[in-house]
């Protein structure tokens, strides 16, 4: 079988599981191939199936997330490495960089809370040179990833990643203070309905949090304040639904607030300061 027959075979199969079936396939391909998906388009196609592909495209028929099964995901124009150790980076927290850019001015130093792949942090980074930045995690696996992530894009001279847990009293006493603070925390309630893919694979740690799905943003928001420099902003993404709750923690703890959209109109990201 050649490639392009085992694409239209997988990307039929993948259908009954996957809105985007035939994307799927060919990313699961051109992994299996160990090239990039353009380069197999133009020149792979008429090629044999690799025998390892069949595997692949079993494991997304479970239901794993195609960036776990290869192991990478793109976020703001950045290839990042990507395990069960951390989320997916997804396009609707590029809404945060983007509210963090227009904020940046040409030097700062940037904190990312609960960092993960690093894809905030990094993202900032690799747009302004004069900046330097800290993620923190409570996971070491994540830990991992976003410092290798920073050392394969160049940034690890930029960069540092420390172990930290915002639940703990004292998580922050040597950090001293920042001109940027990007945050992506667990904000999804106990009991919400997630697709499989979501609720099966990705960390349980880095999603959850309470009845509301406001714990996180209780522990954080009071102590934000200490954390920041005269003039900076602290951009926090949140659910769809939040931004009247987590504003109201955020007023209540002396911040002025204001929202960012994501690109489809929903309320994505709210900005401290």
């Amino acid at each position: 079988m050649t490639v392009a027959e085992a694409l239209r075979a997988a990307a039929e199969r993948l259908a009954a599981t996957s809105d985007t079936a035939r994307l799927d396939a060919e990313l699961l391909m051109a992994h299996a191939l160990g090239l990039t998906r353009s380069a197999m388009l133009l020149k792979a196609m008429q090629g044999p199936a690799p025998p390892g592909f069949a595997a692949l495209v079993e494991r997304r028929m479970g239901q794993e997330p195609v960036a776990y099964i290869i192991e990478e995901a793109e976020f703001y124009g950045l290839t990042l490495r990507v395990t069960p150790d951390t989320l997916i980076p997804r396009g609707d927290s590029e809404t945060l960089v983007e509210a963090a850019l227009d904020h940046a001015g040409p030097k700062g130093r940037a904190l990312d809370l609960g960092t993960g792949t690093g894809a905030l942090l990094l993202a900032v980074l690799a747009n302004r040179d004069g900046w330097q930045g800290l993620g923190i995690d409570a996971s070491p696996g994540a830990l991992a990833v976003a410092a290798g992530n920073a050392a394969a894009l160049g940034l690890a001279a930029r960069s540092a990643w420390h172990r930290r847990d915002w639940g703990t009293p004292g998580w922050a006493d040597d950090l001293g203070t920042f001109d940027l603070i990007l945050c992506n925390p667990p904000y999804v309630e106990h009991d919400a309905a997630l697709d499989p893919q979501v609720r099966d694979f990705e960390p349980a740690s880095a999603l959850f949090a309470g009845p509301e799905g406001l714990d996180d943003y209780r522990l954080l928001v009071p102590q934000l304040r200490t954390l920041m420099n005269p003039g900076a902003l602290a951009i926090l993404e949140i659910g769809a639904n939040q931004a009247e709750a987590v504003g109201a923690l955020a007023r209540a703890s002396g911040f002025a607030t204001r929202l960012r959209r994501d690109l489809a109109g929903r309320p994505r990201a709210l900005a401290l300061a």
